[in-house]
C-alpha cells in the first residue's frame, strides 16, 4: 500500500512572520503617537493644574477603547483617532508676543529699509556679570548694505558632538560685525528643555546683537559650552541676501509670532532656509548633518564653503575661541581678538586686535 505524499504549505510560516512584523511595526508607531499625545497635554495644556490629570484621563480612555477593540488594525485605528483629536486641539494653540518675557528677550528686533541701507531696531547689548545676572540695552543701528562683505559661522556645543547651536555673524567693512542668533523666547522662570522644544512651549525669536553679548555669554559665562568660529567663502552678494532674509523673517515674527519647534522650526532649519532662499543650490536638498547640526561645520567644509587651507580636523581644532574670548572679555575689540591668527581670516583687517 503506497503512502500518500504529505503536502506542506510553505506560505503559512511566511504569513505568520509578516503578521508578526506588521504587529510590531503598528505597535511601535502606536506607542510613539500615544507618547506624543500625552506629552502634548502635559507640556502645552493652558491650565497647569489640569495638565497631568488630563493626560491620565486621556491614557485611561485610550486603554479602555483598546481593550474593547478587536484586531491589530482596529486597535491601531483607536490610537490614530486619539492622536488626531489631540493634534487638532494642539494646532489651535497660538503663539504670542505678549507674555512675561525674560529681560534678554523682552524686545524683538525689527528693521526699516531705505535706499541702499537698513535701520535695525532693538539690537540687544547685554552687560553680563554672570549668566543670569545682566543688564540689557536695546540699540538702533543703520547699515549700508554695500558694506556687508561676508559671513562668519559660529557653532556652539554643550555636550553631544551631534547637537549644537549655529550663529551667523555678518562682516561689515569698517564696523563691528553683526551676529544673528535664532533662539527660544523664554518667559520668566522658564529654562530650555530639548524635550519641550518639540511642543508648543516656546516662541521663536531672532536675536540681533553684538558679539560681546551673544558670543561672550556662551564662552565666558555659561558652563560647559565650547564655541568654534569659521570664516565662510560667502560672496558679498550672498551675505547681503542672507542678511535681508534674516531681517525679513524677524519683521514677520514681530507682527505674527510663531512657535519654536526643535524638529521643524529651529536654529538650524531656519539658517538653512534663509541660505537656500538667498541662493537655491548652495546647500544639498538633504543631508543627515542638517538634522544632527553638530556636524554642520563638517558639511560646510566638505562642500567647500569654509575658508582656511587646512584639513578639517586641524581647522576645527584651531577654530575654538573660548580661551581668546575669555582673554578679550569686555574689550571693545572683542570681535577682532577672537579672529586674530585663525585660518581663513587672514585677509580681514584685524590690526586693532591688540589695542
Amino acid at each position: 500500500m503506497n503512502a500518500k505524499p504529505v503536502s506542506v504549505d510553505v506560505r503559512q510560516p511566511n504569513r505568520k512572520l509578516r503578521r508578526w512584523l506588521r504587529n510590531i511595526f503598528l505597535g511601535f508607531v502606536a506607542f510613539l503617537l500615544t507618547l506624543w499625545s500625552a506629552a502634548a497635554l502635559v507640556f502645552d495644556f493652558p491650565s497647569e493644574k489640569l495638565r497631568v490629570p488630563l493626560a491620565v484621563v486621556f491614557l485611561l480612555a485610550l486603554a479602555v477603547c483598546l481593550w474593547q477593540a478587536k484586531g491589530a488594525w482596529k486597535r491601531f485605528g483607536v490610537v490614530v483617532v486619539g492622536f488626531v483629536i489631540v493634534l487638532l486641539w494642539w494646532r489651535t494653540l497660538k503663539a504670542s508676543n505678549d507674555r512675561n518675557w525674560q529681560p534678554d528677550v523682552a524686545q524683538t528686533p525689527w528693521s526699516e529699509m531705505h535706499e541702499g541701507s537698513v535701520t535695525i531696531h532693538n539690537i540687544r547689548d547685554c552687560d553680563y556679570r554672570a549668566e543670569f545676572d545682566y543688564t540689557c540695552q536695546w540699540k538702533t543701528r543703520t547699515i549700508d548694505l554695500k558694506r556687508i562683505q561676508g559671513m562668519d559661522f559660529f557653532i556652539t556645543y554643550w555636550g553631544s558632538p551631534f547637537i549644537a547651536h549655529p550663529i551667523i555673524s555678518f562682516d561689515i567693512a569698517g564696523e563691528d560685525p553683526l551676529p544673528m542668533s535664532i533662539e527660544t523666547r523664554k518667559e520668566v522662570g522658564e529654562v530650555y528643555s530639548a524635550v519641550r522644544g518639540f511642543f508648543r512651549y516656546y516662541e521663536l525669536i531672532y536675536i540681533v546683537s553684538d558679539e560681546r553679548d551673544v558670543i561672550r555669554l556662551r564662552t565666558n559665562y555659561r558652563t560647559g559650552e565650547e564655541v568654534y568660529l569659521f570664516h565662510t567663502k560667502a560672496s558679498p552678494e550672498l551675505a547681503r541676501a542672507v542678511f535681508l532674509e534674516y531681517l525679513r523673517r524677524a519683521n514677520t515674527l514681530r507682527n505674527k509670532p510663531e512657535w519654536y519647534n526643535a524638529l521643524t522650526d529651529n536654529c538650524t532649519s531656519n539658517v538653512a532656509v534663509h541660505v537656500k532662499e538667498a541662493e537655491h543650490d548652495i546647500l544639498p536638498a538633504w543631508d543627515w548633518r542638517l538634522l544632527l547640526n553638530g556636524k554642520s561645520d563638517e558639511l560646510l567644509y566638505d562642500d567647500g564653503y569654509l575658508a582656511g587651507n587646512l584639513p578639517y580636523e586641524q581647522l576645527k581644532e584651531q577654530a575654538n575661541i573660548n580661551p581668546a574670548a575669555r582673554a578679550a572679555n569686555a574689550n571693545p575689540n572683542f570681535w577682532r581678538r577672537i579672529r586674530q591668527g585663525r585660518a581663513g581670516f587672514e585677509e580681514m583687517n584685524l590690526s586693532a586686535a591688540t589695542k
